[in-house]
């Protein structure tokens, strides 16, 4: 009797998440943790800012009270590159050998620790592994060590995922390293540690938070690939229903306590649930994807001339990634729309839920996304962080670089279409 011909669709999705501990006070148990996974030497990696404020020595000496040797690292660069990442591996072999990593910061903090772990487990440099064609591609051939990561702001989802991004500086483009095996094994989300995070540190961050969740939730559906062979699957496979649930919630949070986390940095409530919304998010993007803001995003972010923004360190011009993100958010959920009407609707009403009816159902979206941005400070669009028409013909080839996440996006855009999308961000108000 024949076997029935298998079918040409994807039948099949794959999640993945780490080990999760949640709570105020959760951090304080880490050396414990740690014990449990059979470590016996951490290195401890953070941001000078965050090593300001004393918790990530902290960290280190509640590791030591459990019995373990640890060490910090406090170099790691706000928005890293490869070359930062390069110097944080050179550090770490030079004072290794480490079976354990922990990382006390924002996002940028938890994908150095990544890179550190890849590059301390596995031969050749950072760029070997960077996604293709911005870099080599290579995925690791051995197992990484166990990594804890403590995030101390409410955004990137970094915990929770297998991406670490960067900025390339010779190609001044962002992009990222993705394999399942960068994803931390455990995720220590401990509120109290993000009471130091100032206002636009939390807008960006949060409005990371928010495209993480959208994006994943308006992707393509993971029934819409090709079906692949067991050794073709990837982290980011597209919307199903597991990313839903989590991409949801998330919204459902954010709409409950984004403008207060703003505006209203002492109020407990808001600060515990934004940590839960990024980690919801991160456990829905880590495993549907991202598609066109975050694609967008990089270039930006590569190609900034001298945009500062507040909070952030100065000195340097840069567009943190949860601001560049949101820029041309507006903008590609208004040209998504098109594809799943009801998807857009559905996360406008999540996001606010008394928000007045668009005439064009398609501004619905768009228009929530706008008065939000509006109202927790974040730049009216790409003009405002110093980019003109002129520089559209720059920026498209950067977000076509990103062709992991533009495989997830709704409607394959074209650079037409992209270029379209990004013109249609130089001002939203």
């Amino acid at each position: 009797m024949s076997q029935p011909a298998a079918p040409s669709t994807e039948t099949v999705f794959t999640y993945g998440a780490p080990q999760l501990k949640f709570g105020p006070g959760s951090s304080a148990e880490v050396g414990y943790d740690l014990g449990q996974l059979g470590v016996s030497r951490v290195l401890v990696i953070t941001d000078p800012g965050v090593a300001a404020t004393g918790a990530p020595q902290q960290v280190v000496e509640q590791i030591r009270a459990a019995g373990l040797e640890a060490e910090l690292y406090d170099g790691v660069s706000i928005e890293p590159t490869d070359k930062s990442m390069q110097q944080a591996v050179d550090h770490a072999r030079e004072h290794g050998p480490w079976d354990g990593f922990v990382a006390v910061g924002g996002g940028s903090s938890i994908d150095t620790a990544k890179a550190v772990n890849l590059l301390l487990t596995n031969d050749g440099a950072v760029i070997d592994y960077v996604n293709a064609p911005v870099g080599g591609g290579r995925a690791p051939r051995n197992p990484l060590h166990p990594f804890v990561a403590l995030p101390t702001t409410t955004g990137t989802g970094a915990e929770s995922t297998t991406v670490c991004v960067l900025d390339v500086l010779d190609q001044h483009v962002k992009s990222g390293i993705s394999h399942p095996r960068l994803r931390p094994v455990m995720a220590v989300i401990d509120p109290d540690l993000t009471r130091s995070q100032p206002a636009m540190v939390t807008a960006s961050s949060g409005m990371d938070i928010l495209c993480h969740a959208l994006e994943s939730y308006t992707a393509k559906p993971y029934t819409s690939f090709a079906r692949k062979q067991p050794e073709q699957r990837v982290p980011y496979c597209g919307a199903n229903p597991i990313a839903d649930m989590f991409s949801e919630k998330a919204m459902s949070l954010l709409a409950q306590s984004f403008r207060a986390a703003v505006h209203e940095p002492e109020n407990i409530e808001a600060r515990n649930a934004m940590a839960m919304a990024a980690t919801f998010a991160g456990m829905g993007f880590g495993n549907a994807g991202v598609h066109i803001p975050h694609a967008n995003a990089y270039p930006i972010a590569g190609q900034v001339r001298d945009f500062q923004p507040a909070d952030y360190p100065q000195g340097h011009a840069m567009v943190p990634h949860g601001m560049a993100v949101s820029l041309t958010a507006p903008a590609a959920f208004a040209w998504t729309f098109q594809f799943d009407p009801e998807r857009h609707l559905r996360a406008a009403d999540l996001l606010d839920p008394s928000a007045e009816r668009a005439a064009d159902p398609s501004d619905q979206l768009p228009n929530v996304l706008k008065k939000l941005m509006r109202d927790i400070g974040i730049p009216a669009g790409i003009g405002a962080v110093g980019f003109t028409e002129a520089d559209i013909d720059a920026l498209v080839p950067g977000t076509l670089k990103q062709q992991r996440l533009l495989a997830i996006a709704p409607g394959d855009p074209t650079p037409e279409d992209l270029a379209g999308i990004l013109r249609n961000s130089l001002q939203l108000w």
